[in-house]
């Protein structure tokens, strides 16, 4: 540490030692202030002068010491020196004091706390970086956060001390305004009837609604700055219109159409989006048929000699097509017809944040969903331009196998269709870039998943990072860096399966200025509102989880604040999003798992049960796996579950459903589970939770209970307790 910043911490410690020492802020309360009232007006009519030095100086000290007590000087400020004069006063002196405190911060701990916080001051530093003034301007208008505390935290920033200087003066005037009259009022009260008389009355009705007026003017200078290039039509066409019929848009019109609103559906590709065509649906019927190839092979497992399976694979991408068509009617054209959804096939664009154009038409509109979702992104590898690649859009067109699978990213996708082409007799090889599989999932789930691909014959390589597809004799040939070697790994056919890309370009939404992410998701608030607040975004184009539920779950959010936003307004809740990875072994999650609550600092205690122990599973031939559950330290609250195993994506909806309602492991011990099945394995978790934490003092007591209404004998003092064999006790007793 510098000899500046001790000199200063040494300053600082002194004043602040001084100040509570000699208990100086008794000096800070309206009893002394009343007593002493005479006096001190008295000092102020003789030494008017001297009195604002004085008084402009404590207030410039106690705000810069954070010592409480601003708020009571405001209004003694209205007492001594009236509306006006008090006002010009406070607002210079406490923004000189704030923007003091905010230049110790950043002296002191800026440098130490962005380091070390640096994610729990995201929030701050994004609403910096992105709004800057006006997002102090805001926290100093809306007084929700105490003002010492933005003083100090706004000192975490690289906001110039120019800049807050003057947004804290504007910002601050309107609340001092308020105080400074409050005081010219209290200054008079010597009396019951002081205290309820109109004014003192008016002044505190004003400090009451002062948060909810500022919140609103905040609001509609953003509205009219956003907005003043973009007239407002008088009438519209429809009350949203929704862009994308994946699962967000289609949940989107359904919830619109069944409150009788009017809503237009526009679709340029298939109705049922990603997850119908090429994702969810799909990938799940391959799986299925691959589970049966796996099962067949371990026939002797369950007491069969031998089972053979004949099968062709343009056979099983036909039943995978014809399970996509099966699920058609649930997503199609006619179904939200006929729910009151006006249905558009086309290319849609959004011209201002009322209108959209689709097929030479314009729709105005009170508001815009957009659901265009994501697709697949394929990585700037070298040569990659020179390969017919496979993603998860263009696979299903396969009709013939390949024999030798070169599989990229080792994420859920990747994992789920690396085992499944392993189990119908491709040769896999998975390349990860990371040093292991499903590197959202703690170690445990990763090696057991890892371990369970090398069983099958997946040849998986992880911290393979590839650089380079190359043409050769004919034969294709990925490049992939493995610490200091490079490694040749021979292919028919490469499925790049490493993430999505949100589809976030290309309708609009950029000529109007609209913000997007690093990552190219669209930028949204808490209530899913882009920069415009009538255009929101829900599903993959705006993230954070890439899951058809989660964007089914971001649609309500949307559809009720576009529609009844103007009444009340909900803020997206992430705090329970469940996922599962469809492998063998299943992985399923909901909240916390041992790597997000390190990463976040978040204490936390572990129980495991070995699904090894569980009869079903024994029953089944499918004892392997574990259910992990993190719970608050002393307590069973649930912060996180992490099951893995035979149906965990069923099975993770118990803890799903305790986690959104606040149920405790304790409860989850008491509910009967049916005998024998999976789920048991859940109850069994909450009761090795159970066992860890049994009383053991209390049961050392019940225990010498029942030894006294047994009548034992005292055992000798230097005797260890023991008890035997029940046929050993029996011989005893007789």
């Amino acid at each position: 540490m510098s000899r500046t910043k001790v000199l200063l911490l040494i300053v600082i410690a002194a004043a602040l030692a001084a100040v509570y020492y000699f208990d100086a802020t008794r000096f800070l309360s309206l009893e002394y202030f009343k007593s002493q009232q005479a006096a001190v007006d008295e000092f102020v009519a003789t030494r008017h002068l001297l009195s604002v030095v004085i008084f402009f100086g404590v207030y410039v000290a106690v705000t810069a010491l954070s010592i409480p007590g601003a708020a009571l000087m405001t209004l003694i400020a209205g007492a001594l020196f009236g509306l006006l004069e008090g006002l010009i006063i406070v607002s210079f002196a406490s923004t000189l004091g704030a923007t003091l405190a905010m230049l110790v911060s950043r002296l002191l701990l800026r440098d130490v706390v962005q380091k070390r916080f640096a994610s729990q001051l995201k929030t701050i530093n994004t609403g910096v970086a992105k709004e800057g003034a006006l997002y102090l301007f805001t926290l100093r208008l809306v007084p929700v956060v105490p003002f010492f505390v933005i003083n100090l935290a706004m000192g975490l920033t690289r906001m110039p001390a120019r800049t807050f200087f003057w947004v804290s003066q504007v910002g601050m005037l309107a609340g001092t305004a308020v105080y400074v009259n409050a005081g010219t009022q209290i200054a008079n009260i010597d009396s019951l009837q002081g205290i309820v008389s109109a004014p003192i009355i008016l002044s505190f009705v004003l400090l009451g609604l002062f948060p909810w007026f500022a919140r609103h003017l905040v609001a509609l200078v953003k509205r009219r700055q956003v907005y003043k290039n973009h007239p407002k039509p008088t009438q519209f066409d429809e009350d949203i219109v929704v862009l994308g019929a994946g699962s967000g848009g289609l949940v989107t019109a359904y919830i619109a159409a069944m409150v009788k609103a009017r809503v237009t559906l526009i679709e340029r590709h298939q109705m049922g989006g990603d997850c119908l065509n090429t994702g969810c649906v799909p990938s799940k019927a391959l799986i299925r048929s691959s589970k049966f190839m796996a099962d067949a092979s371990r026939a002797s497992d369950l007491g069969f000699r031998k089972a053979d399976v004949e099968f062709s694979f343009g056979d099983i991408m036909a039943r995978v097509q014809r399970v996509i068509k099966d699920i058609e009617p649930h997503d199609s054209i006619e179904r939200y017809t006929n729910l009151g959804v006006n249905v558009v096939q086309g290319e849609a664009r959004i011209t201002s944040p009322w209108t959209v154009e689709v097929n030479g038409q314009t729709i105005t509109t009170r508001n815009i969903v957009v659901a265009t979702g994501a697709r697949p992104f394929v990585p700037p590898i070298k040569g990659v331009e020179d390969i017919d690649i496979l993603t998860s859009d263009n696979l299903w067109q396969l009709q013939e196998q390949p024999e030798r699978l070169l599989v990229l990213g080792g994420g859920p996708i990747g994992c789920e269709l690396s085992q499944s082409f392993a189990r119908l007799g491709s040769k896999v090889t998975q390349v990860e870039m990371l040093p292991r599989l499903m590197i959202r999932e703690d170690e445990d789930v990763s090696t057991a998943v890892q371990q369970r691909f090398a069983a099958e014959g997946v040849d998986v390589r992880v911290d393979h990072k590839a650089v380079e597809f190359v043409k050769r004799d004919g034969r294709q040939i990925l490049i992939c860096e493995h610490g200091d070697e490079k490694v040749e790994i021979e292919f028919d056919r490469v499925l790049v399966a490493v993430g999505r890309a949100a589809n976030s370009q290309g309708f609009g939404l950029q000529e109007l200025g609209v913000e997007t992410n690093p990552n190219g998701t669209i930028a949204v608030n808490e209530y899913l509102q882009t920069r415009y607040p009538n255009i929101y975004a829900v599903g993959d184009v705006i993230g954070p989880y890439q899951f058809t539920h989660t964007s089914a779950h971001q649609a309500w959010y949307a559809a009720v604040n576009a529609l009844f936003g103007r009444f009340k307004s909900f803020k997206v809740d992430y705090s329970v999003i469940p996922w599962a990875t469809f492998t063998e072994p299943e992985v399923a999650r909901v909240g916390l798992n041992e790597l997000d609550a390190k990463e976040q600092g978040i204490d936390y205690e572990v129980t495991c049960f070995d699904v090894a122990e569980l009869d079903r599973a024994i029953a089944d031939e499918e004892a392997h796996g574990f259910v992990k559950v993190l719970t608050v330290p002393g307590k069973d609250k649930i912060l996180g579950v992490t099951i893995v195993g035979e149906q965990a994506g069923d099975l993770i909806a118990e803890y799903v459903m305790a986690m959104k309602h606040n149920i405790g492991l304790n409860k989850i011990l008491g509910t009967i589970h049916i005998y024998p099945t999976l789920a048991e394995m859940n109850k069994y978790a909450a009761g090795e939770w159970k066992r860890a934490r049994k009383p053991e003092a209390l049961l050392a007591w019940v225990e010498r209970f029942f030894s006294w209404q047994r009548g034992d004998k005292p055992a000798p003092a230097t005797a260890p307790r023991s008890y035997g064999s029940l046929a050993d006790r029996g011989a005893d007793a007789s």
